[in-house]
C-alpha cells in the first residue's frame, strides 16, 4: 500500500517534472522562431520598402509621362481652335463685305424700283386715259352703250345657264326613267303573267233563234200590238227582218236587252204570245236578271277575295256584267284591274287586299251612267262615298283617269293596272270614226305649238313623231317643248295606256357642185 502511494507520487512527480520541461523546451523553441520571423519580417519590410519606392519612382515618371501629354494635347486643341477663330473671323469679315455690298445693291434697285414704279402710275393713267377713250369708239362703232353691253352679256349667261339646266334635265330624267322603267317592266310583266283574261266578244245587239218564220207573225202579233208591247216594257228595238229563223234585239243597255231575251225565249217556249202574258214574262226575266246580277256580283266579291261591301254596291258590281267599254265586258276588267292591282301591291309591300279592294270598285259608277246624269268618275265617288267606302277607295275612283292627280300609291297603283287591262291586245275595240278623230286631235295638240313644222301620229295612236324647225328650237329646246306637249296632250284627250312623243331636230346643208 505505501508502496502503491510512492509510486504513485513519483509518478506524479516525474509527470509535472516533465511538463515544466516541455514548457521550457517550447519557450526556446518558439523564441527562436520569434527571433527567425523577426529577421524575415524585417526582410520583407525592407524588400517592401525598396519594392515601393521603385513603385512610387515609376508613378512619378508615369504621371510625369502623363502629364507632359497633357499638356501638349491641350497645346495641341488650343492651336487648332486658335485657326479655327482665325478662320471664323475671315469669314465673318468677308460676310460683312458681302452684306455691305448686298446692301449698296439693295438701294440701288430700291431707288431703280421707286422710278420704276413712278413710270408704272403714270403709264396706268395714261392706259386709263386710253381705255375711256377706246370704250367711247367702241361704243360708237358697235352701238351698244355700257348697260346694253352688260345686258347682252347677261343674255348669253342665261342662255348658257339654260343650256346647263336642260342637258341636267335630260340626264336627270334619262337616270330616273331607267330605273323606273326597269323596276316598272318587272312588276308589270309580272302582273300580267299571273292574270289570264278574255278577249273582246261583247256587242250591242242580241240574237234569239226562232222554231221556224212562223213564230215571226206571232211575235209581231195582229196589227203589231205584240211587238209593240215587248219594246214599251223592256226598252228594246226588235228587229224582224229577212234573217230566217232569227230576231234580232238592239239596245245600248245590256241589262235591258238581257231582259228582252229571256222574255222573248220564255214566250217562244210557251207559245201563248199575247200582252198580258208578255207583261208577265217580262216581270219573270227582270227577276231572272235581278238574281244574275246579284249572283255576278256575289261571284266577283269571292273571287277577289273581298269581304265588307254593301250589298247595294254587290248588286252594282253585277250589272256591271251587262256593261261593256269599247267591246270589253266591265265586270271582267273590273276583277282583272283588282287581281293586277293586288299583284302590283304585293310587289311594292303595300296593302294588297285595300288595293284589290280599290281596283274591283274603280269603275262601279259605269252601273249607274244609263239612269244618272255625269261621268261614270263622279257617280262612282258619289255612290262609293253613299255606302261609306274607305277614302284611299274614293281617291282612287276619282284619279283612276286622271281627272285628279293621283296623292296614294293606292291611286297610282289602280291607274296602272287599269291601263294594264285596257291597253292589252285584244282588251278593247274602238269604232273607226273616234279612232281617227283621236290620231287627228293627237295630230293638232302638237302641231299648236311654236317651232313646230310637222308632226306624225303613228303606232295606233301610242306614238306621235313631231318634226321641228332647227332655226326656230334648238336641241336644249326639244327637251322643254316635249315636256308642254305631253302636259297638254294629258289634259286634253283621253286615249288608253300611253303615248311615245317623239321630237326630232334636224339640220340640212344642201350644196351644188358645178
Amino acid at each position: 500500500m505505501t508502496e502503491l502511494i510512492v509510486g504513485i507520487i513519483v509518478f506524479i512527480v516525474s509527470v509535472v517534472i516533465g511538463f515544466f520541461f516541455g514548457i521550457l523546451y517550447r519557450k526556446k523553441v518558439a523564441e527562436a522562431e520569434i527571433g527567425s520571423a523577426e529577421a524575415q519580417a524585417k526582410k520583407i519590410v525592407e524588400e517592401g520598402e525598396k519594392l515601393a519606392e521603385t513603385k512610387k519612382k515609376e508613378a512619378l515618371l508615369e504621371a510625369k509621362e502623363e502629364i507632359l501629354k497633357a499638356k501638349n494635347e491641350s497645346e495641341r486643341e488650343m492651336k487648332e481652335r486658335r485657326k479655327e477663330i482665325s478662320k471664323m473671323e475671315n469669314r465673318a469679315a468677308q460676310r460683312e463685305e458681302t452684306l455691305d455690298r448686298k446692301l449698296e445693291n439693295l438701294e440701288k434697285k430700291e431707288e431703280t424700283l421707286n422710278k420704276k414704279i413712278k413710270q408704272n402710275t403714270e403709264l396706268g393713267e395714261e392706259i386709263e386715259a386710253l381705255k375711256e377713250k377706246e370704250l367711247e369708239v367702241l361704243q360708237k362703232i358697235s352701238g351698244y352703250s355700257v348697260q346694253e353691253a352688260k345686258d347682252e352679256l347677261l343674255t348669253r349667261i342665261e342662255e348658257e345657264v339654260k343650256h346647263e339646266a336642260a342637258m341636267k334635265i335630260v340626264e336627270i330624267e334619262s337616270q330616273l326613267k331607267e330605273e323606273a322603267d326597269e323596276k316598272a317592266r318587272h312588276i308589270i310583266s309580272l302582273a300580267i303573267q299571273r292574270c289570264a283574261a278574255d278577249h273582246v266578244s261583247e256587242t250591242t245587239v242580241s240574237v234569239v233563234n226562232l222554231p221556224n218564220d212562223d213564230m215571226k207573225g206571232r211575235i209581231i202579233g195582229r196589227e203589231g200590238r205584240n211587238i209593240r208591247a215587248i219594246e214599251t216594257l223592256t226598252g228594246v228595238d226588235l228587229i224582224i227582218d229577212d234573217t230566217p229563223e232569227a230576231i234580232t234585239l238592239s239596245s245600248f243597255d245590256p241589262v235591258r236587252r238581257e231582259v228582252a231575251r229571256l222574255a222573248l225565249e220564255k214566250l217562244i217556249s210557251d207559245g201563248r204570245i199575247h200582252p198580258a202574258r208578255i207583261e208577265e214574262m217580262v216581270e219573270k226575266a227582270k227577276k231572272e236578271v235581278d238574281v244574275s246580277i246579284k249572283q255576278a256580283g256575289d261571284k266577283a266579291i269571292f273571287e277577289t277575295g273581298i269581304h265588307g261591301i254593301n250589298n247595294e254596291l254587290v248588286k252594282l258590281l253585277g250589272r256591271l256584267r251587262y256593261r261593256t267599254s269599247y267591246g270589253q265586258n266591265v265586270l271582267v276588267h273590273s276583277i282583272e284591274v283588282a287581281f293586277l292591282s293586288g299583284i302590283i301591291a304585293d310587289e311594292l309591300g303595300i296593302d294588297s287586299t285595300l288595293a284589290k279592294r280599290a281596283g274591283l270598285l274603280h269603275d262601279i259608277g259605269k252601273a249607274l251612267t244609263g239612269e244618272h246624269e255625269g261621268s261614270h268618275v263622279q257617280l262612282g265617288i258619289d255612290v262609293a262615298r253613299k255606302y261609306k267606302e274607305n277614302k284611299d277607295v274614293l281617291h282612287a275612283i276619282e284619279a283612276h283617269h286622271g281627272d285628279v292627280e293621283p296623292r296614294t300609291l293606292i291611286a297610282m297603283i289602280v291607274q296602272a293596272a287599269d291601263a294594264i287591262s285596257a291597253a292589252r291586245p285584244g282588251a278593247r275595240r274602238e269604232d273607226l270614226e273616234n279612232y281617227i278623230k283621236r290620231l287627228q286631235k293627237l295630230e293638232e295638240i302638237a302641231t299648236s305649238f311654236d317651232g313646230i313644222e310637222k308632226s306624225f301620229a303613228i303606232q295606233a295612236g301610242r306614238e306621235i313623231r313631231i318634226m321641228v324647225k332647227p332655226e326656230e328650237v334648238n336641241d336644249d329646246q326639244m327637251v322643254l317643248v316635249a315636256r308642254e306637249i305631253v302636259k297638254k296632250i294629258e289634259a286634253e284627250l283621253e286615249y288608253p295606256g300611253q303615248i311615245k312623243i317623239n321630237v326630232i331636230r334636224e339640220s340640212r346643208a344642201v350644196d351644188y357642185a358645178k
